[in-house]
């Protein structure tokens, strides 16, 4: 769990790098907290773990779902994302592992925005180790010590852990946001529903603390 300042409200959010919805919720949350004192820890999850088989963009579904739900959404939101032509979509798996990487080298809050842009923006296939290792040097990352930690596989393990976590906190969707452990929300969020969320989170962490009206009867 990432250590947060006294007063500082930890957001949690559950994502996929193959999850659309999880590129549009960075929007709203951004918007909601950027001048309130929130830390933001992006969280995995694998929709798709392997062996389940992965989505085809020449099927049916996705292009039918994008249609429906996706593109509509992103027009609201004045969001640049396109149904990626990489076939079939890939693992994230790997890509999670680089994530583990990223956050003991303190860049895990730009490497998720970063690998959802290359998939959903530059049509990259975030499944191959060479292509998340040019993420990672476009991080200050040390590209070569990033592909050699994916391929030993030495961020497997932190991986699982934090696949425990989301189990542990009953997560089946992406994306799914936790604000201070208390107020959920799944699905993509208003800027509204986040800042309520946390304001609300602020003034319980107040009360706890005795520095807020309400435990003292002031």
């Amino acid at each position: 769990m990432t250590a947060t300042r006294t007063g500082t409200v930890g957001i949690k959010v559950w994502s996929d790098y193959v999850c659309p919805f999880c590129m549009l919720a960075e929007g709203p949350l951004h918007e909601a907290t950027r001048d309130l004192d929130v830390a933001i820890t992006w969280m995995p999850f694998e929709l798709r773990p392997h062996p389940t088989p992965t989505l085809r963009p020449e099927d049916p579904y996705l292009p039918a779902i994008w249609a429906r739900s996706v593109y509509p959404m992103a027009r609201r939101m004045g969001v640049d994302i396109t149904l990626p032509t990489v076939s079939p979509q890939p693992y994230t798996r790997l890509a999670f592992e680089g994530y583990q990487y990223a956050a003991e080298h303190g860049r895990a809050a730009e490497y998720t925005p970063r690998v959802l842009r290359a998939f959903f923006q530059e049509n990259r296939d975030i499944g191959d180790v060479d292509v998340l290792a040019g993420i990672a040097s476009e991080l200050g990352l040390d590209a070569a010590d990033f592909t050699r930690s994916l391929s030993e596989g030495s961020y497997a393990e932190a991986h699982q852990e934090a696949l425990r976590t989301a189990s542990a906190h009953r997560v089946q969707v992406a994306p799914t946001i936790l604000v201070a452990d208390r107020h959920r929300i799944e699905g993509v969020p208003t800027a509204a529903q986040i800042r309520t969320a946390v304001l609300d989170a602020r003034a319980e962490q107040a009360i706890a603390r005795g520095d807020a009206c309400g435990l003292d009867g002031c």
